[in-house]
């Protein structure tokens, strides 16, 4: 019965060093936020194009 006892101290310690991964990899994440303005350098990357398509038909 004393084993129950020695597995959940060592349930404990698989948590707690889960967490100490989880919180690294957020710090990690938390660092990037360069994109976080919105903005593109793409002035209207899916509008028109500044022609219009032209279709043709095949001659042959």
């Amino acid at each position: 019965m004393t084993d129950s006892g020695s597995s959940n101290g060592g349930a404990d310690e698989v948590k707690r060093k889960f967490k100490e991964a989880l919180d690294r990899k957020n710090s990690q994440n938390a660092k990037a936020n360069d994109h976080l303005d919105g903005r593109s350098k793409a002035a209207a990357p899916q509008g028109n194009a500044s022609h219009k398509r032209e279709f043709r038909r095949k001659s042959g």
